[in-house]
């Protein structure tokens, strides 16, 4: 059955709706943007005071006479300043990760054909040098999917599972890396980023993902939590979704499952 044509009236209804829409979307572009800079200057100034202020005491107590210096009140207040200079440090590092989450979620999709080994290759050039002089074993599948993404968020996701993957196989005597397809539903193409490192709790993967979630104390390994969300955030922007398994001791695996490139 044949809908009636919409009235004059209900058109500039339509319309009306559609203009108060796109008016709400560039509000909270706008207020968006405000964030932004709120966050990166804003917030950063009281942490530069502090680290500064904090550089300042400590060459205060250096000049006092050497039989003051060496006294147990001044390096008990040296103790404190050193905790206060890493926590302003390590709140540095959490903004930097807010900021990095922002960013993903807003930065404007170019999306296209990517080949993942290729992905896979720039992610590891960019990784930094391991300080431990390592020998990894990276095992990287010859047939890997094809995946329709934005190829500098794409890039961002790759780099943070694969430092992920060093980062927490620093303790194992033969580190290994592999990468390969997995098996996915229709429509979907998968891959997975396997270690053999330390693995984690599976009672505690549910958090995983969270923003300044960690599952390891920062006195074994370095990091604020982050990383995980921004690659959540981005596979999510592309309609993808990412999970973790893992054995303490054992390992863990990243399973990503990819909207399937459409036929030409």
């Amino acid at each position: 059955m044949t809908q009636p044509a919409a009235s004059p009236a209900e058109v500039a209804q339509l319309r009306a709706a559609l203009a108060r829409s796109q008016q709400q979307v560039a509000d909270m572009a706008a207020a968006q943007d405000e964030f932004l800079r709120a966050v990166s200057h804003d917030l950063r100034a009281p942490l530069r005071h502090v680290t500064s202020y904090g550089t300042l005491v400590r060459e205060v107590l250096a000049d006092l006479p050497p039989e003051v210096a060496q006294g147990a009140e001044v390096q008990e207040a040296l103790g404190f300043l050193a905790t206060m200079d890493q926590s302003a440090r390590r709140m540095g590092l959490m903004i930097d990760g807010l900021l990095a989450l922002v960013r993903a979620s807003r930065a404007p999709l170019h999306p296209q054909p990517v080949p993942l080994a290729d992905a896979i290759a720039r992610a590891r050039a960019a990784l930094p040098p391991d300080g431990a002089g390592r020998a990894v074993e990276w095992r990287v599948a010859a047939q890997l999917p094809t995946l329709q993404a934005d190829p500098a968020l794409l890039q961002v996701l790759l780099v943070q599972l694969l430092g992920n993957a060093l980062k927490f196989t620093r303790p194992v005597s033969q580190p290994c890396i592999c990468v390969q397809a997995d098996a996915a539903p229709a429509g979907q193409v998968a891959f997975t980023v396997q270690d053999n490192g330390v693995g984690f709790d599976p009672a505690r993967a549910g958090s995983l993902f969270g923003v300044f979630q960690r599952l390891h104390r920062e006195t074994e390994f370095d990091g604020v939590g982050t990383g995980l969300a921004l690659c959540r955030a981005i596979a999510q922007r592309h309609g993808a979704h990412i999970s973790a398994t893992a054995v303490p001791g054992g390992g863990c695996t990243v399973r990503v499952e990819w909207p399937q490139v459409p036929a030409v």
